[in-house]
């Protein structure tokens, strides 16, 4: 599927649209009671209206969507339920890494990945130290191969996925005793590797965050992703803007948030009057609208920029930190205009204010994205202030 132009894209749009809330929707209580989203049930319906080929280039089978247009799609998904959200991002964002890697192995991995037949996720977080370069993951070549070891959790889409795209330290002894940071793709059922559960997760319920083992895996050089040693450059390449797609997450919760309020405050009578009339409830949804305008037009001036070929470190941590922020404050808005119902389990409200809690802590918590932003602000790296003869 090729969009020739805007109105091709719109009309993909409300496919999709109406797709998550004529038949993913109604399954939402179902996913929240059982833990479980029944991917397997869904994976077909998914492929048939191209929820895993937005990012996929043309060239491989994919819509090759902007990231401007992906956003519309993501932000619809996360109003419907976060763990199909989060089960989707996740694979979607590891286009961008797969890219990174060499002509062969995009030929190889893109076409399946757009279909769906081959779920990706990536390894970063580790249970014995942080994340990325505070790696304890250790690769040591030996002949063809390298030999994989150390833990990784909180892993989304764990339990689905085909290939994992793994950060690690790599090294080749009869070389260098130099260490590289480094991506291997290791594929599920590697003699040594081992998928744990872990427990279920306080909201966006159904997507599996699993502890990965890695016991001496014998990894095929040819699976490091890219060369050795461009791990650094791999982790921002998809981290920059994955971490906008985490934006949009929030304004999608944040937006179904304020839609659910709204409506409920004109249904809402109390003394006689519908609770929208109180000024306090008028408080609370001006609030509610403004954060998510905002919100709204930092994602797009960071995704046009990122479209069109700019650099987005200080942008997309803006984003990401300002939308967590925001999401947090409309989510506590939306609870007390809908009162002691809206903390009852059947309602929608409870659900998003718990989805949206993840946003604290995927891809990076507020106190990284702070030092991001100011080290991108002291290094001059980010303007203060417009351009000349602009009026901001």
């Amino acid at each position: 599927m090729v969009f020739p132009d805007e109105a091709a894209f719109q009309a993909y749009l409300q496919d999709v649209k109406e797709f998550l809330w004529q038949e993913i929707d109604p399954l939402v209580p179902q996913i929240e009671h059982d833990a479980l989203i029944p991917f397997e049930q869904l994976r077909p319906k998914f492929r048939d209206h191209h929820l895993f080929d937005c990012l996929v280039p043309e060239a491989y089978g994919g819509l090759g969507l902007n990231t401007v247009q992906y956003a519309a799609v993501l932000k619809e998904l996360a109003k419907i339920h976060g763990g199909i959200r989060a089960m989707l991002h996740v694979h979607n964002s590891s286009v961008h890494l797969i890219e990174t890697g060499r002509p062969e192995q995009q030929a190889r991995y893109l076409p399946a990945m757009a279909t769906g037949d081959l779920l990706v996720c990536f390894g970063l977080t580790e249970p014995d130290s942080g994340s990325g370069l505070d790696s304890n993951c250790t690769a040591v070549r030996k002949g063809d191969a390298y030999i994989l070891n150390g833990r990784k959790h909180l892993i989304t889409n764990a339990r689905e996925a085909d290939l994992f795209a793994i950060f690690c330290f790599t090294s080749n002894p009869a070389q260098s005793p130099e260490r590289q940071f480094s991506v291997l793709l290791v594929e599920r059922g590697m003699p040594g590797f081992t998928i744990t559960s872990m427990a279920h997760t306080m909201g966006c319920s159904g997507a599996s965050h699993d502890l990965l083992t890695f016991d001496d895996i014998a990894v095929p050089v040819e699976n490091v992703l890219g060369q050795e040693g461009m791990g650094p450059e791999q982790l921002l390449a998809f981290l920059e803007v994955s971490r906008v797609f985490i934006a949009v997450a929030a304004l999608g919760t944040a937006e179904r948030s304020l839609e659910l309020s709204l409506a409920w405050a004109k249904q809402r009578v109390t003394f006689g009057k519908p609770i929208a009339s109180r000024q306090a409830v008028q408080g609370y949804l001006a609030e509610m609208a403004t954060d998510i305008y905002a919100l709204r037009h930092m994602i797009l001036d960071a995704l046009r920029k990122y479209d069109a070929g700019q650099r987005i470190a200080a942008e997309s941590s803006m984003c990401k930190l300002f939308g967590l922020e925001a999401v947090g404050r409309v989510t506590d808005k939306a609870l007390l205009v809908h009162g002691g119902l809206g903390y009852l389990k059947s309602s929608r409200i409870e659900m998003l204010y718990r989805d949206a809690r993840l946003n604290w802590l995927e891809e990076g918590t507020p106190t990284i994205h702070k030092l991001i932003i100011a080290r991108a602000l002291l290094q001059e790296e980010f303007e203060t202030v417009g351009r000349d003869g602009e009026l901001i």
